[in-house]
């Protein structure tokens, strides 16, 4: 049996958290062409309810927002509602769920939203090969830039959703300002090239996550509140030069808010831009004075170091989470991972093969 720094509760600002490992945000695509969250999505979380938090896959704010293919909304009652299937089912275990905000800005495709581009803070096309999309993989397009009159209208879908994750029963909200989607290329300056009050220096680029952070600060107090940043990732085409000096200013005055926690994918799994030397989570402790979740490609190991030495509060686990729901009994009695699962079945819509048919640990 563990005795390590992992499985410590945790005072996470009004939450108590069991133990200090947190269920990854990961899309799954398992809500059907309506987006609709159902009750084999709750069925999922509940097997993974063991984790300090739980964080979901990341939801659309508006039709504007999507760009992957069945994964789940909050911006219609019906999507509000089902997601409620999901909170019951986590609240009945007695754990505490999140729902990401999520906006995928230039990483969407025109056939997700009838012939028209997708939006971005400028038009830069993603240089990958392909997305795919409802008809099946299509080469990226350059999406449009917002206009600065529309960002009002952006900033308050995430409003909205933020109001409807209130209604859906949810603990808190994490807004996903990584990875290359909407409020990343606004932050980058690789992706940003607006010579408005959103573009040019490192304050104007944060000025869009500042307004989605105000906005969804006016909904839930900002202790339920957190921010995802990826200031070391590649994903999407990402990773600007000047990376240090836009993520040490963001986190900075994001420290301000007094938010529920800081998420820094700082580990190097989803490749790394080699622009300059990883920015690590001690570097973000110094900056960042609320807690900290770490990420990407952790193990236990990593993880029980990374807590231990003081660098962050939880760490969060993506694809060991997916093969092995018992993840935090195993790590808690050294039981063996079970083999990850195929990547053809992370995104499938198969229902319930390769999402909630891996068994706990028979022992």
């Amino acid at each position: 049996m563990s005795h390590s720094v992992l499985f410590q509760p945790f005072a996470l600002h009004d939450l108590t958290l069991p133990n200090r490992i947190v269920l990854a945000p990961m899309t799954r695509s398992r809500a059907g062409v309506e987006r609709l969250p159902n009750q084999l999505m709750a069925e999922y979380y509940a097997q993974r309810s063991a984790a300090g938090l739980l964080i979901t896959e990341a939801t659309t704010i508006s039709e504007e927002a999507n760009g992957w293919n069945e994964s789940p909304g909050i911006y219609t009652d019906a999507m509000t509602e089902g997601w409620k299937y999901t909170t019951d089912a986590v609240h009945e275990k007695g754990a505490v769920i999140f729902l990401q905000l999520w906006h995928l800005g230039r990483s969407s495709h025109s056939s997700f939203h009838n012939g028209k581009p997708a939006v971005a803070p400028s038009a830069i096309k993603i240089n990958e090969p392909y997305i795919h999309t409802p008809t099946g993989k299509q080469p990226y397009e350059v999406p449009r830039a917002l206009e600065t009159d529309e960002i009002p209208r952006v900033v308050n879908d995430y409003r909205q959703a933020a109001e409807r994750a209130k209604a859906a029963g949810f603990d808190g909200v994490e807004i996903h300002s990584a990875n290359g989607y909407l409020i990343d290329t606004f932050l980058q300056s690789k992706t940003n090239h607006r010579t408005d009050q959103y573009g040019g220096s490192v304050e104007n680029r944060y000025r869009f996550l500042k307004e989605v952070v105000e906005a969804v600060t006016s909904v839930w107090p900002a202790n339920r509140v957190g921010v995802r940043l990826s200031p070391n990732g590649v994903f999407n085409d990402m990773g600007s030069p000047d990376f240090r000096e836009q993520f040490t200013f963001v986190a900075s005055q994001l420290d301000h808010f007094g938010l529920s926690y800081l998420h820094v994918m700082d580990g190097l799994a989803f490749g790394f831009h080699e622009l300059g030397e990883q920015m690590t989570l001690a570097e973000f402790r110094n900056i960042f004075h609320g807690p900290l979740i770490g990420n990407c490609g952790y193990t236990q190991e990593m993880a029980e170091k990374a807590v231990a030495e003081g660098h962050a509060d939880l760490i969060a686990f993506g694809r060991p989470f997916i093969s092995n729901p018992d993840l935090v009994a195993r790590f808690q009695n050294d039981w063996p991972l079970a083999e990850t699962a195929e990547m053809s079945d992370w995104y499938s819509p198969n229902g319930a093969k390769g999402y909630t048919d891996f068994p706990a640990y028979s022992y």
